[in-house]
C-alpha cells in the first residue's frame, strides 16, 4: 500500500526488547525524539507500550478486529512519520488517541454501507471470566447494547471517558471538540444510558 520500505512492527519490537534489557526505559517524549532521529528501536518500545491500548480503542470505535488491526498498524506508521515534527504540547497518550480516533473515523466512513460496522464493544463479553455470574454477563451485554444505540458523538465520548479513562479536557483534545461540548455530550449520553438501563441499579457514571 505504501511505496517506501519500512521495517515491520515485529522487527521494531524485537529491536526494542534487545536494547532495553537491563536498561531503564525512557519516557514517551524521549522515545519520540529518538524516533525522529531514525532510531527504530524507539518505535518498538512505543509499540510494545501502547499496542494493546491502541487496538482496544480502535476496536471499541469500529467493532471489527480486522479494521482495528489496520488502524493500529497505521497509527504506528503515523508515529514514525510525525516523529521528526513532534512537539510535546499535549500528553503523549492524548496525542496518540487522537490519531487512533481520526483513523477510526476514516475507516468508519469507508465502511459506511457495512451493516455490521457499528458492532462495537462486544469483546467485553468475550473477555469476561467464564465464572462470572449470569447476572453480570446480562448487565455487561445490556450496557454494550445501550452504548451501541447511542448517537455517534455520544457513543464516542462515552468510550473515551468510561473505557479509556480520559478527562473532559483530554477528550476535547482527542476529538477536537470544546470542553463544554464534551461535557454536554456526556451528560446527555449518561442520561440516555440511565433511562435504557433503569432496570439495572448497578449502572452509574
Amino acid at each position: 500500500m505504501y511505496s517506501y520500505q519500512t521495517p515491520s512492527l515485529a522487527v521494531c519490537l524485537s529491536l526494542s526488547r534487545v536494547l532495553s534489557v537491563g536498561n531503564e526505559l525512557p519516557s514517551d517524549i524521549e522515545l519520540m525524539a529518538r524516533l525522529g532521529r531514525g532510531d527504530l528501536a524507539a518505535l518498538g518500545i512505543l509499540a510494545e507500550r501502547y499496542q494493546n491500548r491502541v487496538m482496544s480503542l480502535a476496536y471499541r470505535l469500529l467493532g471489527d478486529w480486522h479494521r482495528a488491526e489496520d488502524v493500529s498498524q497505521e497509527t504506528f506508521l503515523r508515529l514514525r512519520q510525525a516523529a521528526g515534527q513532534y512537539e510535546p504540547k499535549a500528553k503523549f497518550t492524548t496525542w496518540l488517541y487522537r490519531i487512533v480516533h481520526n483513523l477510526s473515523l476514516d475507516q468508519r466512513r469507508k465502511a459506511a454501507n457495512d451493516p455490521v460496522s457499528l458492532e462495537a464493544l462486544e469483546a467485553d463479553t468475550e473477555e469476561m471470566p467464564q465464572e462470572s455470574p449470569a447476572e453480570k454477563r446480562e448487565l455487561a451485554e445490556a450496557v454494550q447494547n445501550a452504548i451501541r444505540a447511542l448517537p455517534e458523538r455520544q457513543r464516542r465520548v462515552v468510550i473515551l471517558h468510561r473505557y479509556e479513562g480520559l478527562s473532559h479536557e483530554e477528550i476535547g483534545e482527542v476529538t477536537g471538540w470544546s470542553k463544554s461540548a464534551v461535557e454536554s455530550l456526556l451528560v446527555r449520553a449518561y442520561e440516555n444510558l440511565r433511562k435504557k438501563l433503569a432496570f439495572y441499579q448497578d449502572f452509574s457514571q
